[in-house]
């Protein structure tokens, strides 16, 4: 099994970057992948209930899209 570890450094400021990674976190995921991702500096923000229910990337791509994946499916989040 590979193992996959994502470091988030941006927040609400940049939702292409904090959408794509929530993207990429599923995919592996999904590909039996063990995953963790760690929330440091401005992405803090988005460990609060609801915080990714409005980021959307200018691509139309919604972090809601893949957070709530990786919450259900037990994703090590880490603040």
């Amino acid at each position: 099994m590979e193992k996959f570890l994502f470091v988030l450094t941006r927040g609400l400021e940049d939702p292409t970057r904090v959408t794509r990674t929530f993207q990429l976190a599923k995919v592996a995921k999904e590909s039996g992948s063990e995953v963790t991702i760690f929330l440091t500096d401005d992405a803090v923000v988005l460990a609060k209930p609801g915080m990714t229910d409005h980021v959307k990337a200018p691509t139309g791509d919604e972090a809601n899209a893949y957070f709530p994946y990786l919450v259900e499916n037990k994703v090590p989040i880490f603040v």
